[in-house]
């Protein structure tokens, strides 16, 4: 699940983190460096999947890839003792913050992204839109997928207050066609778009 959990967030900054702050809560933090909970985070954020021979070695390849990495604790309110903060960069100064837990079995869910809720577990192909809280923005972005034959198959709305930012999580039965996550990111009200597609090639 940790390795699970570094790799999607990895696909969600788009790029190898150059930059990473992982912090551990719960049964997380009392355990994750005798687990290995904390390389196998690591091993994610360099593109590892869970069963890659070198996640016993990620701190040393992080080192020889010139990751920065910085570990310590958090206590979450309310998270599930299986949660970790991780705040990362890359090389181009693009920023992410995800607060994610690994629900057992390899299944993991993310919490949170740069502060606002945001609930998935990227088992679909999945759009994460931060827009403007403001009528018509998710029937626009509803109605684009629908042109475009793709099947919604779950949507989830949060807002940190009315009028502010939204986030919406839009999990689709198919992936998203090639092009519609930068058409999306011009339209106005929309501050940022990331597709996740787990599927794909790293």
């Amino acid at each position: 699940g940790a390795a699970r959990i570094g790799f999607l967030t990895r696909r969600l900054l788009g790029s190898t983190p150059r930059r990473a702050e992982l912090l551990l809560h719960g049964s997380f933090a009392a355990t994750g460096t005798g687990h290995g909970t904390d390389r196998a985070l690591v091993a994610g954020l360099l593109g590892m999947r869970p069963d890659d021979a070198r996640l016993p070695r990620s701190f040393e390849l992080a080192e020889a890839a010139g990751m920065e990495l910085t570990l310590g604790r958090a206590a979450l309110r309310g998270a599930h003792p299986n949660t970790v903060l991780l705040r990362v960069e890359d090389a181009a100064g693009k920023r992410l913050e995800v607060t994610a837990s690994s629900l057992g079995g390899g299944r993991v869910q993310v919490c949170a992204i740069d502060g606002l809720e945001a609930r998935f577990t990227g088992e679909l192909p999945t759009l994460i839109i931060r827009n403007e809280d403001k009528p018509g923005q998710v029937a626009e972005v509803a109605g684009l997928l629908s042109e475009h034959g793709v099947n919604i198959a779950a949507m989830q709305l949060y807002r940190d207050r009315r009028g502010g930012l939204a986030v919406m999580v839009i999990e689709s039965d198919q992936p998203i066609p090639e092009g519609m996550a930068d058409y999306l990111r011009t339209l106005p009200g929309i501050v940022r778009c990331t597709y996740l597609n787990m599927g794909e090639a790293d």
